[in-house]
């Protein structure tokens, strides 16, 4: 059985990152950024004008706290292969046969009997039914994803119920990441939620990248299809050499 899963906690596999790249830059704004502050508010209390630049300089101080606090959120420790999960959310394929056609409630019911089979090993992966006809549904759904991103969710994925969606031109896109705002903080900096920066971010051309995506997903499709297929081996690399020969390309580095 071939499943599309997430291995937790996302330390597990991220550790380095946090590491090197996450907490190196906490622990300097952490420092360095309330330090600037007292020197500041003394320069203020001997009647220097420099109260907008104190001002900013404790709102940054404010949001590396947030910056370091939403990425511990996600550094849980473990030993060995205690408090290790797998979070299943699709069955992509059994022996001899493609499961990618099957709706997506049939891959949650399978992902809910894994779950109910073994609860420590096994994460069960909360989801919503949304009619995009009713407005209700849809606020419902949007109350769902603040309560669970307010919490310290990552966020959500949005899928079509059907498997495999074409639209007009080729396959439409099989799901879609909606994380929450401290998760985006962890991924784009301390200063993530500040207009300007969100201006900044809101400024980009994001077809490339959907393009891409679109393609990699129609490849991943082709491989899972040669496999089950029983085709020779290199058919099969050949769409996942395609893949990431993708995942090479440059992108705007902002996405």
């Amino acid at each position: 059985m071939l499943f599309d899963a997430e291995l937790l906690p996302w330390s597990l596999k991220a550790g380095p990152m946090i590491r090197e790249q996450y907490a190196s830059v906490a622990a300097a704004a952490t420092s360095a950024l309330p330090a600037a502050s007292r020197v500041l508010q003394a320069a203020v209390d001997r009647g220097v004008d420099v109260t907008d630049l104190l001002a900013r300089t404790q709102h940054r101080a404010s949001n590396a706290e947030a910056y370091r606090d939403s990425y511990r959120r996600y550094s849980q420790p473990v030993s060995g292969l205690d408090g290790v999960q797998l979070a299943p959310f699709q069955l992509l394929a059994s022996e001899g046969a493609s499961q990618l056609g099957q709706d997506h409630s049939w891959h949650l019911a399978i992902a809910d009997r894994l779950a109910a089979a073994d609860e420590e090993l096994i994460r069960r992966t909360r989801h919503i039914d949304v009619d995009l006809t009713s407005d209700e549904s849809e606020a419902a759904a949007t109350t769902w994803w603040e309560d669970l991103t307010n919490a310290g969710g990552e966020g959500m994925v949005v899928k079509p119920v059907a498997g495999l969606v074409r639209g007009t031109r080729s396959l439409a896109q099989p799901g879609i990441k909606v994380h929450g705002d401290e998760y985006l903080r962890i991924i784009y900096g301390p200063d993530y939620l500040d207009p300007t920066n969100l201006v900044r971010l809101r400024d980009r051309d994001v077809g490339h990248k959907r393009s891409m995506a679109l393609r990699e997903y129609a490849l991943g499709v082709e491989a899972v299809e040669r496999f089950v297929a029983d085709e020779p081996l290199w058919r099969v690399h050949q769409a996942v050499f395609g893949v990431l020969a993708m995942e090479s390309e440059p992108v705007d580095p902002r996405l």
